[in-house]
């Protein structure tokens, strides 16, 4: 997708779901820092339209997305989007309603989770440097153990049975090592783990491991390596430093990307981008954290994994010096101790996301 002409500066046009939760809080802070960041650099330009669509629509119409939804979307080069979930609601519905709902027809099948420990915060992991937990999570998106196959009968009797049925294709599990050895590649490490679970899981997980070792064939200068998911867990808390960019199932992954976000010190400066990487449909960008509502408008939600996330946004549509810029001076922000509580500190939303705009403004000369 290509961004339109402004007077010289592109403009990209993107998609805001704040949906559920702290959703609408995280995201009205990440679009005030992206306004800041691109009035102070004045190179392009971004337009943002928002989409009601949350569980409280649900709770109204039934649907979570509207008739002719997804074509709307398309219409946008990315999507910035909050959290989903509610208590009055099932996890599987709403999940299954809206954020997968988006990510399987526009085949967003590579998620992508980054990890590092920012400056001014602290891994629980003991004697852990900042340098030896820089990760990139390379998850598969589009099936595996989330490919919704499966079904119910005899519900309510003691002979209930549940199928929940895994499916891995060839070409889905190719395309997406593929792309996290391109990820290696493009990383100064040149390293990835393939985590599977091949020695219980007899199927699946051996075409993974045997897809693996056919396209490494095609990245010599690409260290690789193979994990079992359980033993995949010791070695991220006992040897950090020995990882950097690990690719995993859609379930292993998940699990897996939430146990490195608490490594590196909170879940709230996590993001996501679930990429097409064929760029036919537009991305969507997500903070990890979910929708929360233990503090849902509390004003005490971090911020930073959706400025995080933004920065990826910006990455992804070619804006690498403005996701450089905007990364610098989150980290910067968090350097000076401006940090919400579940980072240690006692700062507000609001006030992560004013000291940040004041620090884009610092940074960039920009005269009030």
């Amino acid at each position: 997708m290509s961004p339109t002409a402004n007077r010289g500066r592109p403009t990209y046009k993107i998609a805001s779901i704040p949906a559920d939760g702290i959703g609408p809080e995280v995201v009205e802070a990440g679009i005030t820092v992206l306004k800041c960041l691109t009035k102070a650099l004045y190179t392009f330009n971004l337009e943002f339209e928002h989409f009601n669509w949350s569980s409280n629509l649900y709770l109204k119409t039934g649907k979570y997305i509207p008739d002719g939804g997804l074509e709307r979307l398309k219409e946008f080069d990315a999507i910035l989007f909050g959290a989903v979930g509610a208590p009055n609601v099932p996890d599987h519905i709403s999940l299954w309603g809206l954020r997968l709902a988006i990510c399987q027809p526009f085949q967003q099948y590579a998620n992508v989770r980054p990890t590092k420990i920012f400056k001014g915060t602290q891994s629980p992991l003991r004697n852990c440097n900042p340098g030896d937990l820089n990760w990139v999570i390379v998850r598969e998106n589009s099936e595996g153990e989330y490919a919704g196959q499966g079904g119910r009968s005899h519900i309510g009797q003691l002979w209930e049975v549940a199928t929940e049925v895994a499916i891995f294709t060839r070409h889905a599990v190719e395309r997406l090592i593929r792309f996290a050895f391109e990820t290696a590649r493009s990383r100064p490490r040149k390293l990835l783990t393939v985590v599977t679970k091949s020695n219980a899981q007899r199927n699946g997980m051996v075409l993974w491991d045997e897809v693996a070792e056919l396209v490494a064939k095609d990245f010599p200068d690409v260290t690789y390596d193979k994990m079992l998911v359980d033993a995949m867990t010791v070695r991220m808390t006992l040897k950090p430093e020995t990882l950097d960019t690990i690719v995993a199932s859609n379930l292993h992954a998940d699990i897996l990307s939430d146990l490195a976000a608490a490594l590196a010190g909170s879940i709230g400066i996590a993001p996501t981008s679930n990429l097409d990487p064929t760029r036919k449909n537009p991305s969507m960008f997500e903070p990890i954290h979910g929708s929360a509502f233990d503090i849902t408008g509390k004003g005490i939600a971090n911020p930073v994994a959706t400025f995080w996330t933004a920065a990826e946004m910006l990455a992804w549509l070619g804006e690498e010096d403005a996701s450089n810029t905007l990364m610098e001076c989150v980290e910067q922000v968090c350097e000076k101790g401006v940090k919400t509580v579940d980072l240690g500190g006692n700062a507000t939303t609001i006030q992560v996301t004013e000291a940040v705009c004041e620090e884009i403004e610092r940074r960039l000369g920009v005269r009030k």
